[in-house]
């Protein structure tokens, strides 16, 4: 079924051409990515799509009987409402029910009604769907005005908002923002076994890898489909942009014999041979418009770092009510790459912060080398002058700037690596994208040589081309480097191990990357588990029961059928599980077949939980 028809939808601004002619469609089960550079216009499209702005020329329509969700990066909650009341806003027949029974609840009358109303309109699941959502998305104080929360809460909320109202649509724009590494792996979890059909825009590499099954490309004012995940994606994008290069060379080779020819041509003949003209300028405007092959090229050079960078001794620091270090010891070595982890409001910002020593320690010293320069990115950025334009916000820091091998290069040129191209030298920063900003604030922050990197979620808006060259730069970066980042793609390339806060004073150092703590904790909580379960085995019984229970303390010979049973179906439905977790990071463009394996994922992780248990209880019996 057809939920979105696109149809020569075209939106400028000024001078400015955003995109013309698109063309595309959304069917129900569908879960498709915008990828684009910054600046691009993909937040534009959005809103087009979402009715919040209007275009140019070109038609949006939708299915009359699809219900639709919008996450946009700017909440649209109501600050003078309480949490619970912003969440349970939409008007269905659900949210209706759960009203009433709250106010019979309150009231105490009218409650059979109420709870007779719960039943029929199956809010009970309703109600147990919502509990999970925000407790994926750690959301508890309900009764907390909404205008008392922080930016990232109000975010969660909205999110949670959109989630808990289950459009059959929703568009979300950037929903990894303000989340922790825990929650965006639940969001993950979700979406990839929900049945709303999405259309989202994410710089999150993974989360495109493990949820969409169709990516569009917004480039060079048109769209370009690719019928797969994000590795699908770069795959098939290589093999076009090769094949664009070699028409393009072909094209220039036919464009000099024609330019060639035209030079030539006898002005009396030129009405006889107006075609060939006409094909000549066609083909001289095709060539102009030059494949984007613009990456982020960096080589600033770096101050010299001495033996000694930075020693914290015996640190301890609290924030508010929480505990960020108690006691704790670390030096910091030559060329080191550490991740900062941790649940929001674990304090891993105050960690950097006591790092710069921009705040001091309760107890302990953190001492700096006399060498170290630091180059801080905090998650607010540098602030940048309204009315400043781009060049001059450059030209303020430096005009030459100083590269690796004793090189130099000016201002202008300096922005031009940084994918600003001359036109936009002169405007003005305000006008800029929200990538666009941090792009230059990254370069603002490079420009002055830091040897020691201190970068606090330097991902956001940052596009996933911006992205995979800042990451190659940082892979040589010869300094110091701490990364604080939701972004698990980002991490895993690049750092060597994780400092672990646990927002009780204790720190974890973890080597490896984050993918391999993730797999170790995995391993960690479902030993637990089975501890857990194990206890339970041994709760302390009566005399009687201790009588009852000596007849069973051996083993039937059915219980070790069921258990040698057991032994060979578990790696069995393991192997099952392993075959079809990679059928759906292919991530076929068959919806059905898609529902197919999440449903059958689904009834593998509880038979398998069922069958660990039978078998835990089984080979205690067997000894």
């Amino acid at each position: 079924m057809n939920y979105l028809s696109v149809e020569n939808l075209s939106k400028s601004f000024g001078i400015n051409q955003l995109f013309t002619g698109l063309s595309f469609g959304i069917e129900k089960g569908q879960k498709v990515a915008l990828v684009a550079r910054n600046g691009a216009g993909k937040s534009t499209l959005m809103r087009i799509l979402t009715g919040k702005e209007t275009p140019d020329n070109g038609l949006v329509v939708f299915n009359k009987e699809v219900r639709t969700g919008y996450l946009s990066q700017e909440h649209d909650l109501d600050e003078n409402k309480t949490i619970l009341e912003n969440i349970f806003s939409a008007d269905n027949a659900m949210t209706r029910a759960i009203a009433m029974y709250e106010k019979a609840l309150e009231n105490g009358s009218g409650l059979q009604k109420a709870h007779d109303e719960m039943e029929h309109t199956n809010a009970w699941a309703y109600e147990t769907i919502a509990k999970q959502i925000l407790g994926g998305l750690d959301i508890h104080d309900f009764d907390r005005m909404v205008c008392s929360l922080s930016g990232g809460q109000k975010r969660r909320v909205a999110l949670a908002k959109v989630l808990i109202e289950a459009p059959d649509l929703v568009f979300l724009d950037e929903p990894t923002n303000h989340l922790d590494l825990d929650m965006i792996e639940w969001l993950e979890e979700f979406l990839s076994r929900s049945s709303m059909t999405i259309f989202m825009i994410t710089h999150d590499r993974y989360f495109l890898e493990n949820i969409t099954d169709e990516i569009l490309e917004l480039e060079n004012q048109s769209i370009y489909r690719y019928k797969g995940n994000f590795s699908y994606y770069l795959e098939k994008k290589a093999e076009r942009e090769m094949l664009e290069e070699t028409v393009r060379d072909k094209q220039e080779n036919l464009f000099k014999r024609e330019l060639e020819w035209a030079r030539k041509m006898p002005r009396a003949r030129s009405t006889k041979s107006k075609s060939r003209m006409d094909s000549f300028y066609d083909l001289k405007k095709t060539l102009s418009r030059r494949i984007d092959d613009s990456t982020l090229e960096l080589e600033i050079n770096i101050s010299r770092l001495g033996s000694k960078v930075v020693e914290m001794h015996k640190v301890k620091k609290t924030f508010g009510n929480t505990v960020v270090l108690n006691g704790f010891d670390y030096v910091f070595r030559t060329g080191e790459k550490v991740g900062i982890v941790g649940k929001n409001g674990a304090g891993k910002t105050t960690f950097l912060n006591l790092i710069v020593q921009e705040i001091q320690p309760d107890a302990g010293k953190v001492q700096v080398g006399d060498t170290v320069v630091f180059g801080y990115y905090t998650q607010h950025g540098i602030v940048l002058k309204e009315g400043q334009r781009v060049i001059e916000a450059v030209r303020e820091v430096a005009d030459f700037i100083p590269l690796a091998k004793g090189k130099t290069i000016t201002a202008a040129q300096m922005l031009e690596r940084f994918m600003f191209p001359r036109q936009m030298h002169f405007n003005y920063v305000e006008r800029l994208s929200g990538g666009e900003k941090k792009r230059l604030q990254l370069l603002l922050l490079l420009m002055k040589n830091p040897n020691f990197m201190i970068l606090d979620e330097p991902t956001n808006d940052l596009d996933i081309f911006s992205l995979a060259a800042l990451e190659e730069y940082l892979l040589h970066y010869p300094g110091c480097l701490m990364i604080v980042s939701h972004d698990r793609y980002f991490m895993d390339k690049l750092v060597d191990h994780l400092l672990v806060l646990d927002g009780k004073g204790n720190v974890r150092d973890i080597i490896g990357s984050y993918a391999i703590y993730r797999e170790a904790q995995e391993k960690e909580t479902a030993l637990q588990k089975q501890k857990e379960a194990a206890e339970e085995k041994n709760i302390p019984v009566s005399s009687n029961q201790h009588e009852a229970a000596k007849g069973q303390k051996k083993i039937s010979f059915k219980e070790k059928y069921e258990f040698e049973q057991l032994e060979k179906d578990i790696p069995l439905l393991e192997a099952e599980k392993k075959e079809l977790e990679k059928k759906l990071h292919l991530a076929s463009s068959d919806h059905t077949e898609l529902i197919r394996i999440t449903d059958r994922l689904g009834e593998l992780v509880n038979l398998l939980d069922e069958k660990s248990m039978r078998w835990l209880e089984l080979s205690e019996l067997a000894g």
